[in-house]
This record gives C-alpha cells, sequence and structure tokens, in this order.
C-alpha cells in the first residue's frame, strides 16, 4: 500500500500505557470497531481525528492523520487498501490518497471488510432521515475479486419516507466466507446472512422492556428531533471466532454493553456492562474481555499536527471585493459554507453572530461563503439577517471544491491557517459553547 506522508511511526512507550495481561485484539475504540490487519489492530479514533494502530500490547505503532476528519471505521479490503470511513458518510481510500474514492450509495455510508469481500452500509452514526433515501437494501456486499456489488437484506418499511434512513441503519460486521452480521440501530436485533443472502439466525439481547420504532418529537423551532433507540452501535469478530457486538442498555446510550454471540447459533455466550471510563475493550490470548480507558491508551500518542486548510479561496464579497484566505492570516477563523435553502443555517446564524460579537477582530474572524446559485435569495437571506460578518459569494461552486456532504459545514481554523476541528450541521447551543471554548483557546495559545 502507498501511504506517502501520511503515516507518523511511533516508539512504543510502555511507560505511557496502562499494563497489557496478555497479547491482546483491540475489538472497539470508543464506540468504533477495530479491524485487525497486518499483525495490529487499527481503531479510529474520532475525536482525535486519526487512525491508530496498536500492536499486541496495546502501544501505538501508527498514527495517520493526512486526509482524515472525523473517523468511525476502517476497512482494509483484499489487504490493498486502508479504507477509512468518515463522520460524513464519505470515505478515504489510502490507496489512491482521494477522499471519495469508494463510492457512496446510501446518504451516509459506512464500509467494512473481511478478505476481499467489502460491504457498505448505512451509517449507524450519521442518521440523515431528511435525505433522500431510495436504495432497495440494507447492505450492498462486494467481492473485489469480482467486483459486482449486490444488494443483500430486506429494507424494512418505515412509517414514514423520512424514517427509511432510521429504521435501515445500522452496524455491520463480516467475515472471510462473504457472511454478513447486521445490527440495525434502531432495534433490539443482530442478524445473519449468508454470503448468498439467506437468513440464518435472529438474536435479540432483550435490551428493552417495549420496543418502539424511530419517530419524530414536536417541532423545536425549525428543528425536528428525532427520538429512536441506540441498539446496534458496533459489530466486530474476534480472532476467536465469536461476534462481538456493542450495544446499550438504554435508549441514550449512556449505558453500554458488550455481548459475545456465537456466529454458528446466534446464542449470546456472555455479556459485559461497561462503566462509563470502560471505553476500550480488547481480547486477549484466552479469550478473555479486557477493557480500558480510551484516552489512557492514547496519551503521549504521537504528536498533533494539523492540516493546512486547502484549496485557499479568493472570492467576491456582497460589493464585489475579493476577499482571500490569506487576509484572515493570524486570525483563529471559522470558515461556514451555507445557503439561503438551508434551514439549519438560518438556525446557525444567530449563534454565528454571537462568537463574531465575543471576541476582537484582532484575534478572530469568520468567512461566511454562500453556495447560492440563485443571488437574489442568497441577498434576500442576508437581509434577513443582517449578519455582522464578511459574506462571500461562492456560487454554487463550493460542494464540488470542498467536498461536503450537507449544509452547514463549518471548519475552524488556527491563526496559521491550519485545521482544528470541521463542523457538519448545526448542533445547537451546546456545540456553540463548545466551539467558543474551542476558539478561546486557540487565541490564548502561545
Amino acid at each position: 500500500m502507498r501511504w506517502t506522508g501520511v503515516v507518523l511511526l511511533l516508539a512504543a512507550v510502555a511507560a505511557c500505557k496502562q499494563p497489557a495481561p496478555d497479547r491482546l485484539t483491540l475489538l472497539f475504540l470508543r464506540a468504533s470497531p477495530a479491524t485487525r490487519a497486518e499483525k495490529l489492530s487499527w481503531a479510529p479514533d474520532l475525536p482525535g481525528g486519526r487512525v491508530v494502530a496498536f500492536d499486541d500490547h496495546l502501544h501505538a505503532q501508527q498514527v495517520m492523520t493526512l486526509g482524515i476528519e472525523q473517523p468511525v471505521a476502517v476497512a482494509f479490503p483484499c489487504n490493498r487498501h486502508l479504507i477509512v470511513s468518515d463522520f460524513s458518510g464519505d470515505a478515504v481510500d489510502f490507496d489512491s490518497g482521494q477522499v471519495g474514492a469508494w463510492k457512496s450509495h446510501f446518504p451516509a455510508s459506512m464500509f467494512v471488510s473481511a478478505g476481499c469481500w467489502s460491504a457498505e452500509v448505512r451509517s449507524p452514526y450519521l442518521i440523515e432521515p431528511f435525505t433522500p433515501d431510495t436504495v432497495k437494501g440494507v447492505f450492498i456486499v462486494t467481492n473485489l475479486q469480482n467486483p459486482a456489488p449486490f444488494r443483500m437484506g430486506e429494507v424494512r418499511k418505515a412509517a414514514l419516507p423520512f424514517l427509511t434512513g432510521p429504521e435501515n441503519a445500522g452496524a455491520i460486521a463480516l467475515d472471510s466466507l462473504g457472511d454478513v452480521y447486521y445490527a440495525p440501530v434502531s432495534r433490539d436485533e443482530i442478524i445473519k446472512y449468508t454470503a448468498g443472502g439467506v437468513v440464518r439466525w435472529t438474536a435479540k439481547r432483550g435490551l428493552y422492556a417495549k420496543e418502539e420504532e424511530p419517530k419524530f418529537l414536536p417541532n423545536r423551532g425549525r428543528e425536528i428531533p428525532l427520538l429512536m433507540a441506540r441498539a446496534g452501535i458496533a459489530l466486530t469478530l474476534g480472532p476467536d471466532g465469536r461476534l462481538y457486538a456493542l450495544g446499550a442498555d438504554d435508549s441514550m446510550a449512556s449505558r453500554l454493553r458488550v455481548d459475545v454471540i456465537d456466529t454458528a447459533t446466534g446464542t449470546i455466550l456472555l455479556t459485559k456492562h461497561l462503566e462509563p471510563n470502560e471505553t476500550a475493550v480488547a481480547l486477549d490470548g484466552r479469550d478473555s474481555l479486557h477493557t480500558f480507558d480510551a484516552d489512557t491508551l492514547l496519551k503521549g500518542v504521537g504528536v498533533e499536527t494539523r492540516e493546512a486548510f486547502s484549496p485557499s479561496f479568493s472570492l467576491p464579497d456582497l460589493k464585489g471585493d475579493t476577499v482571500s484566505l490569506k487576509e484572515f492570516a493570524g486570525k483563529v477563523t471559522l470558515v461556514n459554507f451555507w445557503a439561503s435553502w438551508c434551514d439549519p443555517c438560518r438556525e446557525e446564524f444567530p449563534h454565528m453572530a454571537g462568537l463574531y460579537g465575543r471576541f476582537s477582530r484582532k484575534d478572530f474572524g469568520i468567512a461566511a461563503i454562500s453556495d447560492d446559485v440563485d443571488p437574489a435569495k442568497m441577498r434576500a437571506f442576508i437581509a434577513g439577517f443582517h449578519p455582522p460578518f464578511p459574506i462571500l459569494v461562492g456560487g454554487g461552486r463550493m460542494k464540488a471544491v470542498y467536498r461536503y456532504r450537507g449544509l452547514p459545514y463549518s471548519v475552524l481554523l488556527d491563526r496559521q491557517g491550519r485545521i482544528v476541528k470541521r463542523i457538519f450541521g448545526f448542533g445547537g447551543a451546546q456545540e456553540f459553547r463548545e466551539l467558543g471554548d474551542a476558539i478561546a483557546k486557540e487565541i490564548a495559545a502561545p
């Protein structure tokens, strides 16, 4: 595999890690499955925006950051490609280094693999009910030695068309024979399909006394909250051939559990309830589970490197004057992409105005780039808000340039123009409180 410029080799510093009782295979890191390849356990570290490879003592050996934003899953089809699924639903192919090299069929996808088999499922991490979803299948399976994708699983019909995604999103795992294990997010069940699409068994964990379908709650302004369970969070196959399922004892996923399942019969062999600080799960050579604190495992792993925001921009403002990214040099900057037809953008603008007023102009700036095609609609939107920060005109070309999936999309840059964090969608007041804290931290940084 060609990973030039992507991999940072690390010295294994045992003093920074928890002692391991035996040779260990990492199964889960936080809410994501790990995968085994090249004698290492590869796991996405979503908060750190990186993929970390651990050895058999859970010492970090490699860290990959370039081109990764918010990783949620890792796949190694045919051991030729490293495919990293992003929270946004895109995929990074590290054989080519290109984002989106693996086509997504769903509004937001997650990819897994085993041998030369790969599978794509509606992501359990990003549920997008209002994005059209017409794929006739629960997941899509491909064998790279005979690359003709085929759909498997019967789509569960939802009470409303907008709920097709929430009803059918879920965790997935594959074995080297092409058998598929699927755990829907919203229901307490785990299903095994053969490579031919035949249901072999269905297992239930008894998570909820009463199981409810996903449903919308009453509007909160322009926001329409979605209520759904979080049963199927992640699946992975251990080196012992058993299936490990990360799920929740409650619908809010505040109390997590790991169930160990016999792949031949679907029998639940063991259940381990996790404490709040047990955020990494591993299996030793005697097939015993061990838990760790993920932050402790990752402490001291590598030196954080930040990617430069790219490509730069030079765009007209509302007066027709050209404004370029270099004019924000030396400031912490929020680059925001929006459009007049985007309802969450309307919710977000007052919060951005609040941030803009909180910090001085010498320390902080905002570049709000409209991706409207119709300038009249853009100006009508602006007239309703009178934003205090600069508005730049993207002319409907920005999505193709910056490869975001939806709006709003924001990128926070440090004083050197490097990416601190990316923000997908609008997360409400709490998200902006956290963003304000991040901005203050960057401003105060030496």
